[in-house]
């Protein structure tokens, strides 16, 4: 796979795990927005933004494996919250390790999301490998 962060020689971009922007050259995924809810469809962490940040990671780990990927593929994160300032404050450790080789990503504050007990939706476009897909 040919994945490259851009650097742009800032000083901010050293402070930041994410990169503004990556270049690919091969078969892309682009998940929906995952949620923070169980294998039984019940949401997870109602209240707890920290649990709902780890809930969608985890299915977003399921996602890419599916499609035979990792966390090191993704390209770009679209992250929607309702709560910036929670997401920022309360959940920098524990979505810092799925920021795996700076993907860019974009970090958005929305009024709600589709079931108001949802605080988090994370969607992400990652790059497959020729022979990756399964499904």
């Amino acid at each position: 796979m040919t994945r490259k962060p851009l650097e742009l020689g800032r000083g901010f971009e050293k402070k930041v795990f994410f990169s503004l922007g990556v270049v690919s050259s091969e078969r892309m995924l682009h998940t929906a927005g995952i949620t923070a809810r169980d294998a039984d469809g019940e949401i997870v962490g109602v209240g707890d933004i920290r649990a709902q940040v780890a809930q969608c990671f985890a299915n977003l780990k399921d996602i890419l494996g599916a499609a035979g990927a990792t966390f090191g593929d993704v390209v770009k994160y679209t992250i929607f919250t309702t709560d910036i300032d929670a997401f920022n404050e309360g959940t920098r450790d524990v979505r810092s390790p799925f920021f795996v080789d700076r993907p860019a990503c974009t970090l958005v504050q929305v009024s709600r999301l589709i079931d108001p007990r949802m605080m988090v939706e994370i969607e992400a476009v990652v790059c497959l490998e020729k022979d990756d897909m399964q499904a």
